[in-house]
């Protein structure tokens, strides 16, 4: 792939770009089969796992959420990162973008800018509109999120709202999340929804997901696709009569591998994300899914002898599972697991507590083509 945004030293977060596409996975395997050397001996040597063939991506348009810093003039805004001296640094032609989004960007700065919407400054601490946030559906429709620091643009929001969705109609979604702290962080507690359409549908087959505005979702539509049916096939290989999805999100695994007389709970901290969850499944009739809100680690902890499942999904954020929740299942008498990571540095660490737990399948999946990052996928299963 090639990008001037790169080539003339503006924008260097895809810090591979420029190397061939397959180095690239190549190098992530390697990297990943390295991190992984002790589990593999633990398991009986390289005979005893296999790796299953890397799944790669479109090398370029495949980010399905773009999130941008506001920056400039109200006359002249800037949607991308900000430079070493705190200034906005315009990327609206990025290319590792979805389609839809390349296409929404310019729009949506010029939107910014005939708005009035004032960029945040913050070197200054002064301004209102701090980034905008955009997802893109499979089907092709967009979630708009506007990061505001306070309520005033709200009215002015709402009335230029019809605006805004007669030059983007693909904007069935459109919000202002308020982040009123100076702080690095993305977005804040509140989000206020200014359409009557609340979550965009994420379609992957017979599956629909509702992404709500602060629930978590793969970055990578085509790869996310790969992902769930390569755990599913797993998950169904092995039939287990109940299992748990750990950080189910909007519950991706767990609603691919329900399926009849399957009983499968999804647990996730977020009550946004599990509402998401519990919409899909009942659209989907899906009788034996439930989603609690719940820390992982404490569901599994208070868990009565007799109630633990056969299989347990986790797909952690980057700092993995850790020691308690590898212990417990290391102790517990779950018979196979299915851990979906996006660190295989934390992965490694995590497979070390878990000894009895035999590494058996591996796939490295990009998920992050240009960058360094990458999702394995890993079944195990008692010894």
């Amino acid at each position: 792939m090639q990008c001037d945004y790169f080539d003339r030293g503006v924008c260097r977060s895809c810090t591979l770009m420029g190397q061939p596409y397959a180095d690239q996975v190549l190098d992530k395997e390697i990297r990943t089969r390295e991190l992984l050397h002790d589990a593999v001996e633990a398991a009986g040597g390289p005979g005893a796992v296999a790796w299953l063939p890397a799944v790669t991506s479109p090398e370029s348009a495949y980010r399905n959420k773009a999130k941008m810093v506001v920056g400039g003039t109200v006359q002249q805004p800037t949607v991308g990162i900000l430079d070493h001296r705190q200034r906005g640094v315009d990327l609206r032609h990025c290319g590792i973008c979805t389609p839809g989004i390349q296409r929404a960007l310019p729009v949506l700065a010029e939107f910014i800018a005939d708005t009035g919407l004032i960029p945040y400054d913050v070197a200054a601490r002064r301004g209102e509109l701090k980034f905008v946030l955009v997802t893109e559906s499979p089907d092709g429709e967009l979630m708009v999120r506007f990061v505001l620091r306070s309520e005033g643009q709200l009215p002015r929001l709402r009335q230029r709202l019809d605006g805004l969705r007669a030059v983007l109609p693909e904007a069935v979604v459109v919000t202002a999340n308020l982040l009123p702290e100076h702080k690095a962080v993305t977005e804040g507690d509140r989000e206020v929804v200014l359409t009557e359409q609340e979550t965009l549908p994420m379609r992957f087959g017979a599956v629909t997901m509702h992404l709500r505005p602060q629930s978590f979702f793969q970055t990578n539509t085509h790869v996310a696709a790969e992902l769930y049916a390569q755990a599913t096939a797993w998950i169904d290989e092995v039939s287990p009569s109940s299992m748990w999805d750990l950080y189910c999100g909007v519950g991706g695994f767990a609603l691919h591998a329900a399926r009849p007389g399957r009983a499968v709970t999804g647990i996730e901290t977020s009550r946004e994300a599990i509402r998401s969850a519990k919409q899909s499944a009942r659209e989907a009739g899906l009788q034996d899914v439930r989603f609690a809100a719940d820390d992982a680690t404490e569901h599994a902890l208070r868990a009565r002898p007799g109630t633990t499942p056969g299989l347990v999904l986790v797909n952690p954020p980057r700092r993995g599972i850790g020691e308690a929740l590898s212990t417990w299942l290391e102790a517990s008498d779950v018979e196979h697991v299915v851990y979906s990571s996006c660190n295989p540095v934390t992965l490694a660490k995590d497979l070390a507590r878990m000894p009895s737990l035999r590494l058996r399948r591996v796939r490295v999946l990009d998920m992050f083509p240009q960058t360094g990052h990458l999702e394995a996928v890993t079944l195990l299963s008692r010894a």
